[in-house]
């Protein structure tokens, strides 16, 4: 199946390519750095990592580009209460962003952008609007007119028409029905960081940063714009008014956007006790692994219902693909090749990729999995699965974790060596034919201490690592 997405700017399903070079120029939303990114934020970051591991399992490169808003009236509020200077607050949970990320194992974009690095960037295409008659100034603000773009509404598919001419909002965040002229510069209020410009003191509104970057770094047109769908209006909504009114050229070709993540079944809510960091949810016990895996589980575009029974679940589907590799490779099958078992992987395989083609389809793509893993494993019960058939197993599901990224346990701080553990397996072995048990048994406990579960068969002793 050719890849294909929803777009939320046709409100159709359209077959993707990028425009030219066989290169995916993306621009994503990245995190507003005021405090810990909770487990909802993760929800839209770990769907764009899907993403980017698809577009590549398709044969495109990537050129992406993801912004940190370090400037907003969250951190300027933030900062001033905790009296440190902006940068100094934000470098902490920017830096805590990245290292979240990757215990999730999330990609790096190809280029992080702070928006504080582009100051001077967004001044000039400010400076340019108002020259084409898009923006005026109001007590030290400068603002962007509505009205001057006729396409405004196209991505949020709302008629904004009825709305009053001229009124603003200087908040970088409103309510759904009110399309207002919006800040493009913000005039300081008193104490407040700023930057002096040839458009006074202030600072950037939020959706001016994302198109000076996108346009700088990707160009007039760019591929794929992703974000969550709490970003639709205003935010991408204003950044397409903008970039568009600047180039004269459609901003982005292909607009996906990820649904909200609950909680227990409810809105994340810091006043229902049910907001969570991935900081928290770690904290509890449970591994950054079964968090990824719950957190992609569903396709992107549904709502995601984030439960503790869910991630034990999500730990279970993890150790059965995690034990069904250990018997691949571990087992000794009978010797040649079953052309039906050869045709079931190929099947289960190719399943598994037109899923994810299928606008990042990862319920479809797992349960390609897992059937596949049944019907092995049944296979490998009534003696039926052959050596032959070993190698295109381990292929599959290396192409599976190529996507989930599931299967390798996360290293903790004492994680001991594959070769320490085949050392002690293999001391094992030879204390267990020397009947000096004490020592065998005290090996077996010091590698469950290290996470190493051993596992005595007829085919010998293996491990896994819990």
């Amino acid at each position: 199946m050719p890849l294909q997405f929803y777009n939320t700017l046709t409100q159709q399903t359209q077959e993707f390519a990028p425009e030219r070079d066989n290169t995916v120029r993306m621009y994503t939303c990245g995190p507003t750095v005021y405090d810990y990114a909770h487990i909802g934020n993760f929800r839209t970051f770990a769907f764009v990592d899907i993403l980017r591991k698809t577009l590549r399992a398709n044969g495109f490169r990537l050129d992406h580009v993801m912004n940190i808003t370090d400037v907003d009236d969250k951190i300027i509020r933030n900062a001033a209460a905790q009296g440190k200077p902006i940068e100094e607050y934000t470098a902490v949970y920017t830096k805590a962003f990245l290292e979240d990320c990757a215990a999730l194992r999330l990609e790096r974009p190809e280029r992080i952008t702070p928006a504080t690095e582009h100051i001077g960037d967004m001044v000039a295409a400010i400076e340019r609007l108002e020259k084409e008659k898009h923006t005026y100034a109001s007590d030290g603000s400068v603002y962007f007119r509505i009205s001057t773009f006729p396409g405004y509404g196209k991505l949020s598919h709302t008629d904004f028409s009825g709305n009053l001419a001229g009124a603003r909002v200087d908040v970088d965040e409103y309510e759904k029905a009110d399309a207002r002229d919006f800040a493009l510069w913000k005039a300081p209020k008193e104490g407040e960081r700023a930057w002096e410009t040839p458009l006074g003191p202030g600072r950037p509104g939020w959706h001016i940063e994302c198109s000076v970057m996108a346009l700088k770094y990707l160009g007039e047109t760019i591929d794929i714009h992703a974000g969550g769908v709490d970003l639709i209006f205003p935010h991408h909504e204003n950044e397409i008014a903008q970039s568009e009114s600047l180039t004269g050229k459609p901003f982005a070709r292909f607009w996906l956007h990820a649904e909200f993540l609950m909680v227990e079944g409810q809105k994340m809510s810091k006043s229902l006790g049910n907001y969570f960091t991935l900081r928290d949810i770690l904290a509890r016990g449970f591994e950054p692994e079964a968090i990824r895996y719950l957190l992609i589980s569903a396709p992107y575009r549904k709502s995601l219902n984030f439960t503790f029974d869910g991630l034990k679940s999500a730990a279970a589907a993890i150790e059965r693909l995690r034990n069904f590799k250990l018997r691949l490779a571990t087992d000794r099958f009978p010797d040649g090749l079953s052309e039906k078992l050869a045709a079931r992987t190929a099947a289960a395989a190719k399943d598994f990729s037109d899923s994810l083609n299928d606008d990042l389809n990862t319920a479809g793509a797992l349960g390609a999995v897992f059937e596949y893993v049944r019907d092995a494993n049944s296979a490998m019960d009534a003696g039926e699965f052959t050596a032959g058939n070993v190698k295109a197993g381990l292929d599959f599901l290396a192409q599976v974790d190529a996507i989930f990224d599931v299967l390798q346990p996360t290293r903790k701080a004492s994680y001991m060596e594959d070769s320490e553990v085949e050392s002690l397996v293999a001391e094992r072995a030879e204390a267990k034919k020397a009947r000096d048990f004490a020592r065998s048994d005290q090996i077996r406990e010091q590698l469950l201490a290290q996470g190493v579960i051993l596992e005595d068969t007829k085919a010998g002793v293996r491990w896994k690592r819990k």
